[in-house]
């Protein structure tokens, strides 16, 4: 078999319907592990609500302020890839006990010092990119676990439904951060993000694995070596990358532009903002249910052009600065689109890779993510300082159409609901 042919091929008829998106939650282990990853997300949102607040109260600057986020983001830019090695090398039931009990760990001893008053702002970044080595390790190796945990023709269903407990966590979890806050304390968002971990762990307590990882003979820089040229080399892989690059580039203009842009275009405050990040989320939990029908019925390729114009459509009316009831439904479509073309990448990208690579190529997946995600962001935001929000906002939504167009010169050449 080449590298090329080891795709997904149909395996049943096409005109069957495709089975409900919410299928592979009749499979217990899987169930216990969605809803212990929805709790994880939930708990990871409250979390950084109360960090972003806590700094404010330590040191009031901007750039402290955001460099909360960026010391969480900065390992999985530069470090997915090495992750990726590491859980295609070691156990990944292991790896993933490991990583959750030193984030619960972290989160604990974050909770305390905040509790007893004794956390600062450079303990608070230092304790949160030790948070970040442990996501960059956990990530690559959660998502390469999940082919293990549903059969074949049902990971984009599982990765889907992945999509919609992160959406259903950004969702709500601002809010629920923000009512802890004022009720409890800010060390309570912390409490809580640790308790998700610790549910975390007894989940994987109950996973009877038998699959084992092996070097293979292999050094871990050859290991490295390997895993980043078979991305390289493998077409359908490579057009996922390239697929990757080409939606995040321009869609990264919505969230670096976003509080700006509800700020200053919209004279909206911190609740006009976060309704309008609520609403990516249930656009996207909305659109899930669609997904596979949609799938099933055009294919990947066709999909993810149409999920890329749904998105560019949406910065288009973004850049008209509309009424609120113009506006929401628009994020909402936004929302749906997003959802749609990084879930059918995600998957597709699981299905392609081989289980003694997966780590490694969802690695790389997350590393071409963030570091388009961080360049766009820099770029949109030097555009949007010479040419303003709603000029910046259209050449995004142009750049995307044109690359929702150029994708289908990158076929992904393959079925996701076989």
């Amino acid at each position: 078999m080449t590298a090329s042919e080891d795709v997904v091929s149909p395996a049943v008829p096409t005109a069957l319907r495709p089975e409900p998106f919410w299928e592979p939650l009749r499979l217990r282990l899987f169930r216990f592990f969605w809803m212990a990853s929805l709790a994880s997300n939930l708990g990871t949102w409250i979390h950084e609500v109360g960090a972003g607040w806590l700094m404010t109260t330590l040191e009031g600057s901007p750039e402290m302020v955001a460099a909360v986020r960026t010391s969480m983001a900065l390992p999985i830019v530069f470090l997915a890839i090495p992750a990726g090695v590491l859980a295609d090398r070691f156990d990944k039931r292991r790896l993933l006990m490991m990583t959750q009990s030193l984030l619960l760990l972290v989160t604990a001893t974050l909770a305390v010092l905040t509790w007893s008053g004794h956390i600062t702002a450079w303990g608070l970044l230092m304790l949160t990119f030790v948070m970040g080595l442990g996501m960059v390790v956990h990530v690559p190796t959660w998502q390469s676990a999940i082919p293990e945990l549903v059969p074949r023709n049902q990971i984009s269903r599982a990765v889907g439904l992945g999509s919609i407990s992160f959406n259903l966590a950004r969702t709500m979890g601002p809010a629920i951060g923000g009512v802890l806050i004022a009720v409890l304390g800010i060390w309570s968002t912390f409490a809580i993000n640790a308790c998700t971990f610790a549910g975390v762990v007894v989940v994987l307590f109950l996973w009877k694995r038998t699959a084992r990882e092996s070097s293979r003979g292999r050094s871990f820089a050859a290991s490295l070596r390997q895993g980043v040229r078979y991305v390289a080399m493998h077409r359908v892989m490579r057009n996922v990358m390239i697929g990757v690059v080409f939606f995040v580039l321009p869609g990264s203009s919505l969230w670096s532009l976003l509080p700006l842009f509800a700020k200053t275009e919209l004279g909206w405050g911190s609740s006009g903002f976060g309704v309008m990040v609520a609403c990516v989320g249930a656009g996207a939990v909305m659109g899930a249910a669609l997904l596979p029908r949609l799938r099933h019925r055009f294919g990947s390729d066709r999909l993810v052009a149409v999920a890329m114009g749904m998105f560019a459509s949406g910065l288009f009316v973004m850049s008209w600065s509309p009424r609120w009831e113009i506006l929401l439904p628009a994020i909402l479509v936004m929302g749906a689109g997003w959802m749609a073309t990084l879930t059918t990448l995600n998957a597709t990208a699981q299905i392609t890779l081989p289980p003694r690579l997966r780590a490694r190529g969802m690695g790389c997946y997350l590393t071409m993510m963030a570091g388009s995600m961080a360049t766009g962001s820099f770029l949109w935001g030097q555009i949007a300082g010479r040419i303003g929000l709603g000029g910046a906002f259209q050449v995004a939504a142009t750049a995307m159409v044109a690359t929702a167009f150029a994708g289908l010169a990158f076929p992904l050449a393959t079925r996701l609901d076989d």
